[in-house]
C-alpha cells in the first residue's frame, strides 16, 4: 500500500496515480490528517483492503506533500555505511550515531530549495515511517512498528554543519527544505525484499548528468529493524516519527576537490518501488 499527502490531507496513492483521500472515502471514519491516521494504523490497514477507490483522482507527484508533514520526532544515523564513513575518515561506529534534522525542514518530493551562504551537500537516504510505534520494541517486533518506507534527502550545509566542538549537526541540516521525503511512503509488504531496497540519486546541470550516490538497504551496518530497536530501548517512537536511516558514499564535501549544489541545478533522488524525489536549486 501507497499513502502520503494531499493538499495536507492524508490519502492513499494507487501505482498509477490516482489519490484517494481517507477521510472522505471513509465516510469521516478515519482522521484527515497523516499523523492521526497513522495512530489508527491497523483501522487504516484494514479500511483500505476494501476501500472503494471510485471517488479517486488523478495526482502527480509535485502536487503531493510529505508523507509525514508533522512528525514529532525525526531521528537521523550518521555513518551507517561503511563507505561513507571511510570516506570520511572514521571507522564504522559500534553504536548507531544519531542525530536530528528539525520538522520545519520537512517538504514535499517537487520541491525549489534557495540555497543558504556555505556549501550544501546530498545525502539520499532511506526513511521510515513509524505507525505502531512503542518503547522497547524488539528487534522481532520492529517491522511491525514501521507503517511505510519512504525517500529522503539530508541536505546538509557543511559549515554550518561542523563549526564548533562539538558539531552543530542539526542545524547544519535543518535549513528551509533540507528534508524532501516523498513522493509516497509504502507499506514493507510491497517490497520484494524489505531488507534489501536500491536507491540512487543523479544531479542534472545543464545537459550534463552525473550520478551521486548509489547503494541498497542490505549494506547498512545497522538495518532498519535494529535501528528502531535500539532507540525505541531509549525513546518511545511515535505514530508519524520519521527516521532517516543513513547515506552511503559519494557526498559532495568528500571528494577531491569537494562538490557542492550550485544554482540552476538539480538532483533527482529515487528508491525502488516508493518513486523520486526532485530538487531545483536557486540562489
Amino acid at each position: 500500500m501507497r499513502f502520503g499527502t494531499l493538499r495536507g490531507r492524508f490519502v492513499l496513492v494507487s501505482p498509477d496515480g490516482r489519490a484517494l483521500d481517507v477521510a472522505s472515502a471513509s465516510g469521516g471514519a478515519l482522521p484527515a490528517q497523516a499523523r492521526a491516521a497513522l495512530s489508527r494504523w491497523d483501522e487504516v490497514l484494514s479500511w483500505a483492503a476494501t476501500a472503494d477507490w471510485s471517488a479517486a483522482t488523478g495526482v502527480t507527484d509535485a502536487e503531493l506533500g510529505p508523507p509525514v508533514p508533522d512528525p514529532r520526532q525525526v531521528f537521523a544515523v550518521a555513518l551507517n555505511y561503511r563507505p561513507h564513513a571511510a570516506e570520511a575518515g572514521f571507522v564504522a561506529p559500534d553504536e548507531p550515531l544519531v542525530f536530528t534534522k528539525f520538522p520545519s525542514c520537512l517538504t514535499g518530493p517537487v520541491t525549489t530549495v534557495r540555497l543558504p551562504e556555505g556549501n550544501v551537500d546530498w545525502e539520499i537516504e532511506v526513511v521510515a515511517v513509524i505507525g505502531r510505534g512503542g518503547h522497547r520494541i524488539p528487534r522481532s517486533a520492529a517491522w511491525d512498528a514501521i507503517a511505510g518506507l519512504t525517500c529522503g534527502q539530508d541536505l546538509s550545509e557543511r559549515l554550518t554543519q561542523l563549526r564548533g566542538a562539538p558539531a552543530q549537526f542539526a542545524l547544519g541540516k535543518s535549513f528551509p527544505g533540507f528534508g524532501p521525503t516523498g513522493p509516497v511512503a509504502v507499506t514493507p509488504d510491497a517490497f520484494p525484499d524489505r531488507d534489501d531496497i536500491g536507491f540512487s540519486s543523479r544531479l542534472t546541470s545543464g545537459t550534463a548528468s552525473e550520478i551521486l550516490q548509489s547503494g541498497r538497504t542490505s549494506e547498512m551496518i545497522f538495518p532498519i529493524d535494529d535501528l528502531v530497536a535500539r532507540l525505541s530501548a531509549i525513546c518511545t517512537l511515535l505514530p508519524g516519527d520519521l527516521i532517516f536511516t543513513g547515506t552511503p558514499g559519494g557526498v559532495g564535501n568528500r571528494r577531491t576537490p569537494p562538490r557542492f549544489l550550485r544554482p540552476g541545478e538539480t538532483l533527482t533522488s529515487r528508491l525502488d518501488i516508493v518513486g523520486e524525489l526532485r530538487q531545483t536549486f536557486v540562489a
